[in-house]
């Protein structure tokens, strides 16, 4: 599969770096080997992270990982499922229900690789929906009209289980969506390409900067359009038009390996960022960010 070379670059300095990914995050949380078992077990995920989710209504904070799921809304993090690698991570409109995609763990029935897998139990057992042994989704999002996903070549899906390829060729590091709305963001190295129609055609934004990471900000029962973006060297912009322009708001430091977004209280939009050094947070927007754990 075709990845994106800041991406590559990037995950070298990210494994280097690994075991201190969340150590702010996870500080007196006891570590052992990884399960299969998907009973909740209090675990450090030492290992890269490929997604946040944070569900609006709760602001409970998912990690998705190399070892499996994780719930980081508690005082201590839990592990919730079994191990899998999870490459690819969605959640939907509805706070039980996720899609996933990536590799199974020892003694996992599911073939590597796992191609779409769903769990509607909140993350704590997994299913497989299509494309098993066959897609690696890197990245993955969901929209009003279904799901977009990227294994070499852009897919979109409106029931997880027939996928119809994009006619756009590119090959994005990220892909953000929104459950309540139809535009679908990706970010490339030659700039962000935005979609009106979840993800069945695309357009370059040339006004927009090079950017990394990109989430839309969570918000319940409504359709957003707040968006999130992170460029590869930490610098956080904000846009407030569903990513048609951008402002810079701020620096996160650390190398970043996901984020994700929330509605704010204020007009601003909390931000997540997982980094080489812990979970960060934002309240302002992307402003200012400080280590989770110390909220």
């Amino acid at each position: 599969m075709k990845t994106p070379t800041f991406l590559l670059r990037n995950h070298r300095l990210l494994t280097s770096a690994v075991l201190g990914a969340v150590a702010l995050l996870l500080a007196g949380c006891s570590s052992g080997s990884a399960s299969t078992d998907p009973a909740p077990t209090l675990q450090n995920p030492d290992t890269h992270i490929h997604a946040i989710a944070v569900d609006p209504a709760s602001s409970d904070v998912l990690l998705a990982t190399h070892e499996g799921l994780y719930d980081a809304g508690k005082k201590h993090p839990v592990k919730i499922s079994g191990t899998i690698d999870l490459m690819g991570f969605t959640a939907t409109a509805d706070p039980a229900v996720f899609y996933a995609s990536g590799h199974p763990g020892a003694g996992s029935a599911l073939p590597d690789p796992v191609g779409l897998i769903k769990s509607v139990d909140s993350g704590k057992t997994w299913s497989p929906v299509s494309r098993q042994g066959q897609s690696d989704f890197h990245a993955l999002t969901s929209t009003k009209s279904g799901l977009v996903a990227y294994d070499g070549t852009l897919q979109t899906s409106a029931d997880g289980v027939n996928w119809t390829p994009s006619p756009s060729s590119f090959a994005p590091a990220a892909l953000a969506g929104s459950p309540a709305s139809t535009v679908v963001l990706a970010t490339t190295e030659r700039g962000l390409q935005r979609s009106t129609d979840g993800g069945s055609t695309w357009q370059p934004n040339p006004g927009a900067p090079i950017m990394q990471y990109a989430a839309f900000a969570a918000a319940k029962d409504k359709a957003t359009t707040e968006a999130v973006g992170v460029a590869p060297d930490g610098t956080v912009y904000l846009s407030v038009d569903a990513g048609l322009s951008w402002a810079r708001t701020g620096q996160i430091s650390g190398q970043v390996q996901a984020i994700a977004a929330a509605e704010g209280e204020t007009d601003k939009p909390r931000i997540w960022a997982a980094t080489s050094t812990g979970v960060q947070v934002s309240t302002d927007g992307g402003t200012t960010f400080s280590p989770a754990d110390s909220r």
